[in-house]
């Protein structure tokens, strides 16, 4: 949206300040028509996305290692806390012909 300059000084014969229901109904007016150029365009989308992030082998690479390092962390974790099958199983002691 352009903005004309304004000067500090008021001047003789400037135009006049917009009244705040002239600038109201000028910003309902163009809120109002506005309407979008386009539906969304997700193939240009996922190009420009494509072209600007890292490339893909570090990206599996990193998510790979992540995974790895949570997986390790809740085994290490689970058999900490003896949780599920990481517990110990308890073993019969009198076992009888």
């Amino acid at each position: 949206m352009k903005v004309p300059y304004v000067e500090d000084k008021p001047t003789q014969g400037g135009s006049a300040i917009p009244s705040e229901d002239d600038l109201g109904r000028m910003i309902r007016t163009t809120v109002d028509n506005w309407s979008p150029r386009r539906g969304p365009d997700w193939s240009d989308l996922m190009v420009r996305i494509a072209g600007t992030g890292p490339p893909a082998w570090l990206l599996y690479t990193t998510a790979s290692a992540a995974l790895v390092i949570i997986l390790v962390a809740a085994y290490l974790v689970g058999s900490a806390l003896q949780l599920g099958a990481l517990a110990p199983q308890a073993i019969p002691g009198h076992i009888q012909p």
